[in-house]
């Protein structure tokens, strides 16, 4: 009995040793609780698109005169008036005053 006893207890033991995982895979079995650590993260907040700018057409300026008549003479203006205005024309006397058209 006592033979029996011990021999048993050596196959316990050898049983053991080939049932039991090694140290190098030993992690593998533990399923204890896990704690991670990451750095804080931050969020902007979302961009705010507007929308484009308003463009607005250019005043409409009076239309200017092309030319100047003053009575007899006809001449071309020597600068931009509106019509209607007044302008001159050289002549054989001075100048001679008309409006521009």
């Amino acid at each position: 009995m006592k033979k029996l006893l011990s021999s048993a207890a050596v196959a316990a033991v050898a049983l053991v040793a080939l049932v039991a995982p090694s140290r190098a895979y030993a992690w593998r079995y533990y399923y204890g609780p896990r704690v991670y650590f990451a750095a804080p993260l931050f969020l902007p907040p979302p961009v705010y698109i507007g929308p484009p700018p308003v463009y607005y057409a250019p005043r409409p300026y009076p239309p200017s005169a092309q030319t100047c008549y003053a009575g007899a003479y006809i001449c071309p203006l020597d600068q931009p008036a509106p019509v209607g205005g007044t302008c001159s024309c050289p002549a054989t006397n001075g100048r001679a005053y008309g409006s521009a058209h």
